[in-house]
């Protein structure tokens, strides 16, 4: 197989929330996980391997879920629901994660998130609690794959922007600012359109108009850039899984592609006030997921889409390999192996067991597959049992 590598042309180009670029990314190590009362899982102390992690077991009984604590850390949230309090196991008044990294020189970070029922979170980072969450994002990145990534096909615009917002935050906290100076502009020029018994302020709307177009310039800007160089690195890793049998791509769509924003979230004002809500704006930015030029949600097999999705994610992965913090990132595989021929399983366990990730978990209910890449990946490595929310080695 030949290395795929991440092309030369990605390295250094004219900033606008410009990620660093680097030749070479140290890994950060999950050497041990505390979980406390996290969805089904009452009690678990894991010592990891550095490279391959594998949990077996039959669906429900915990796998996922020992996969979202590792996200949690990592992105401060759940990867499965939106609301802190569903990650309480049932009946418990509080939930703690605590991870033990180790970066490649050497050096410990110690990363401990804390929920109380009612109350919000807090995450320390070696003790010391975070003024503000975003301030954490990007220090462990991680990529996750899973089942739930199918909505990227079948699901709304909201799936797709997510998509990229997941990874460009990690690797540019100014993105992630300025998305958030968006958001909140959003929701202020919606509650002003809201209004029913009179008129909206003018002036105030107008302010909010203008921070949405600014800011929303910005952030188009910054996901065509990486749309763009994204496309090809996407290609590669798809023509590898799929043995160059299909031609994939994508198309990022944005309403700043008709004009200047705030004359395009302008003109139809009257419309907002009628619906009650912004109908122009990066908030509905999409991306068209194509299969030999058509649309894949109507085109594609379940293999296909499968393959074209894993591609996506590891592509994803060499992307943020190489930018932000210059950290490999975790590398979470969810139940991949799924309504994949053999050929693709083979070549997915080729990559994954390659030089060119860090540390991985993977997830599975078919021993086979597991025994493949372990087999594959040397003596680095560690199989998990789980059964009934407990982890046994």
């Amino acid at each position: 197989m030949q290395k795929i590598k991440f092309m030369k042309q990605y390295f250094g180009f004219s900033p606008l929330f410009s990620p660093k670029r680097c030749n070479f990314a140290g890994n950060m190590i999950l050497e041990r996980l505390t979980i406390l009362n996290y969805k089904n899982i009452a009690q678990a102390d894991l010592t990891f391997s550095p490279k391959i992690n594998c949990l077996i077991g039959l669906n429900g009984e915990g796998k996922t879920n020992l996969l979202d604590a590792v996200h949690f850390l990592s992105l401060c949230k759940s990867a499965t629901t939106s609301m802190d309090s569903l990650v309480l196991r049932h009946g418990e008044e509080f939930m703690m994660l605590e991870g033990h990294y180790r970066k490649e020189d050497d050096t410990p970070e110690t990363i401990h998130c804390g929920l109380k029922r009612g109350q919000k979170k807090v995450i320390r980072r070696d003790k010391k609690p975070y003024k503000r969450l975003a301030e954490h994002i990007g220090l462990i990145p991680l990529i996750l794959v899973s089942p739930a990534d199918q909505m990227l096909i079948a699901g709304g615009s909201e799936e797709r922007r997510r998509f990229m917002d997941v990874v460009i935050s990690q690797y540019d906290r100014n993105y992630l600012e300025s998305l958030m100076r968006y958001n909140k502009a959003l929701l202020q020029r919606n509650a002003l359109l809201k209004i029913e018994d009179a008129e909206p302020d003018e002036l105030l709307l107008s302010l909010w108009e203008e921070q949405m177009a600014r800011e929303g310039e910005l952030i188009y800007a910054c996901r065509q850039r990486y749309i763009d160089e994204f496309i090809p690195l996407f290609q590669q890793y798809y023509s590898h899984i799929s043995g160059g049998r299909e031609e994939v791509s994508l198309r990022y769509t944005s309403h700043c592609q008709r004009g200047p924003l705030l004359e395009v979230i302008q003109r139809d004002r009257l419309k907002d006030r009628a619906v009650g809500y912004s109908l122009h704006g990066i908030h509905k930015d999409d991306i068209e997921m194509l299969l030999g030029g058509f649309p894949i949600k109507r085109e594609g097999s379940q293999g296909q889409n499968k393959s074209f999705l894993i591609a996506l994610k590891l592509a994803q992965f060499e992307f943020l390999k190489h930018t932000g913090s210059q950290t490999t990132p975790l590398l979470l595989l969810d139940d991949i192996f799924d309504k994949l021929d053999a050929g693709r399983v083979e070549q997915i366990v080729k990559l994954v067991a390659s030089d060119d990730f860090g540390q991985i978990f993977i997830t599975d209910t078919n021993r086979e597959h597991l025994d493949r890449i372990l087999s594959s990946a040397g003596p680095d490595h560690k199989l998990f049992y789980v059964k009934g929310g407990e982890v046994s080695v």
